[in-house]
C-alpha cells in the first residue's frame, strides 16, 4: 500500500460545500420535525390580568344568569321566598359565567374564571351578610342612641314602659369592661405559658394537653357556666359577682387564646432559637427575647381571638352573676351584669322602647369591640417597632 503526502510548501486545496437547504416550517431538516408555532388560541394567558373582553364576558354571564333564574322562579316554577330564590340562583351563576366562556375558551381558561365567579361570589356574599347585620343593627338602635342618657345613666328605677328619655346602659359597659379585663388578666398568663410548653419545651404530656386544649375550643358556653357555678357557687359558697362571671368567661377563653399561641409560636424559624443557642444564650432567654418578640403579631391575634369569645357570652354570666339594673364596679360584691346580657333581657321583653335599648346595645358591644381591636393591633405594634 502506497502512501502519499503532501509537501509542505503546497497550496490548499480547495474543497467544495454543499449548500444548506432553509428549513420549512414543520420540518428540522432531514429525518427531522420541528414543532409548528403555538396557535394564539393555545398560548398561556396571564392569570392576574383581565382585559375588556374578560369583563364584559364576565358581565353578561351574570346578567344572563340572574334573568334567567328570575324567569324560572316567577313565572315557570311555582316557588315563593327569597331563600328558594337563592338556593336557584346559587347553581345558575357560575354555570352561565363557564358556558359564556366555553364558547370562545379553553378549558384552562374557562376554569379559572369559573372559579374567581365562585371566590368573588363567596366572599361578596359574606361581605353583604356582614354589612347588613352591622346596619340593621345600628338601624334598630338609632332610637336609643340618640338619647345622652342612654350612655350615662343605669336602668334602676326604669319601667318597662318609660320613654327612651330615661334609663341607659352604663351599668351594662362597666360590667363587660370589668369582666373582659379580669378574665384577661387570668386567661392571658396562663394561655401564653400553655402554649410556650406545649411548642418550645414539649414532653411526654404535651400531647395530651394540646389534645385538652383542642377539645376545650368546642366546649358550649352554657357546660363551662355549669361547671364555675358548680364550682364557686355551690361548693365554695361563692356569691353570684362579677368575679364569678369574669371565671366562667376565662374558661371560654383560655383554649382559644392557648391554641392560637400555641400555632404563632410554631411558625417562628428554628433558625432563629439556633442562633440564640449557639451564641450562649439559655432557653428560657431564647424564649423571652427572640421567640416572644417575634410572635408578637400572632400573640396580639390569639388575644384578639380570646376577646371576640368571651365578649359576647351571655350564658355563663346569667348563671354565674344574673342580672341587675343598678349600676356597680365592684366585682367581688353584688350581681353585675352585661351588655350581651342586657341585650338578651331587653330584647326579650316584648316591649318596643326596651327592645330598642336592646339594639342600642348590641350597637355598643359592635364598637367596644372594634375598640378594643384596634387598640389591641396598635399596642402590638408600636411594640414590634422598638
Amino acid at each position: 500500500m502506497t502512501v502519499t503526502t503532501r509537501p509542505p510548501d503546497a497550496p490548499p486545496v480547495a474543497t467544495r460545500r454543499r449548500p444548506r437547504r432553509p428549513l420549512q416550517p414543520g420540518t428540522g431538516g432531514p429525518g427531522r420535525t420541528q414543532p409548528d408555532a403555538v396557535p394564539a388560541r393555545q398560548q398561556p394567558r396571564p392569570v392576574g390580568r383581565r382585559g375588556v373582553d374578560d369583563v364584559a364576558s364576565l358581565v353578561g354571564a351574570l346578567a344572563g344568569s340572574l334573568g334567567l333564574t328570575w324567569v324560572v322562579f316567577a313565572y315557570l316554577l311555582p316557588l315563593q321566598g327569597k331563600a328558594r330564590l337563592r338556593r336557584l340562583l346559587v347553581p345558575v351563576v357560575p354555570r352561565a359565567v363557564r358556558a359564556g366562556d366555553g364558547a370562545r375558551a379553553p378549558r384552562p381558561i374557562v376554569l379559572d374564571r369559573l372559579m374567581s365567579a365562585v371566590v368573588t361570589g363567596g366572599a361578596l356574599i359574606v361581605f353583604v351578610a356582614l354589612v347588613a347585620s352591622v346596619v340593621f343593627t345600628f338601624a334598630r338602635g338609632v332610637p336609643a342612641l340618640v338619647h345622652p342618657n342612654f350612655y350615662a345613666h343605669d336602668m334602676a328605677g326604669v319601667r318597662p314602659l318609660d320613654p327612651l328619655a330615661r334609663g341607659g346602659v352604663l351599668h351594662a359597659v362597666t360590667g363587660s369592661l370589668i369582666e373582659i379585663g379580669i378574665a384577661v388578666a387570668v386567661t392571658l398568663p396562663l394561655g401564653l405559658g400553655t402554649a410556650v410548653y406545649l411548642s418550645e419545651v414539649g414532653g411526654r404530656t404535651a400531647r395530651i394537653v394540646r389534645t385538652v386544649v383542642e377539645a376545650m375550643t368546642a366546649l358550649p358556653s352554657i357546660v363551662a357556666g355549669l361547671f364555675v357555678y358548680t364550682v364557686l357557687l355551690v361548693t365554695l359558697h361563692f356569691p353570684p359577682t362579677g368575679f364569678t362571671a369574669s371565671m366562667a368567661i376565662s374558661v371560654m377563653m383560655l383554649p382559644i387564646i392557648a391554641r392560637a399561641a400555641d400555632v404563632s409560636l410554631r411558625v417562628v424559624p428554628g433558625g432563629l432559637r439556633e442562633a440564640s443557642l449557639a451564641l450562649g444564650a439559655s432557653q428560657w432567654q431564647t424564649t423571652w427575647r427572640v421567640v416572644l418578640p417575634t410572635a408578637r403579631p400572632g400573640l396580639a391575634t390569639a388575644l384578639i381571638l380570646g376577646i371576640a369569645r368571651g365578649v359576647g357570652e351571655t350564658s355563663p354570666v346569667l348563671l354565674t352573676s344574673g342580672a341587675s339594673t343598678f349600676f356597680n364596679a365592684d366585682p367581688l360584691h353584688q350581681p353585675m351584669n352585661s351588655l350581651p346580657l342586657f341585650v338578651f333581657s331587653a330584647v326579650r321583653s316584648g316591649q318596643n322602647a326596651f327592645i330598642a335599648r336592646g339594639f342600642g346595645a348590641a350597637s355598643v358591644l359592635l364598637a367596644l369591640v372594634l375598640a378594643l381591636f384596634v387598640v389591641t393591633r396598635v399596642l402590638a405594634r408600636q411594640r414590634k417597632g422598638r
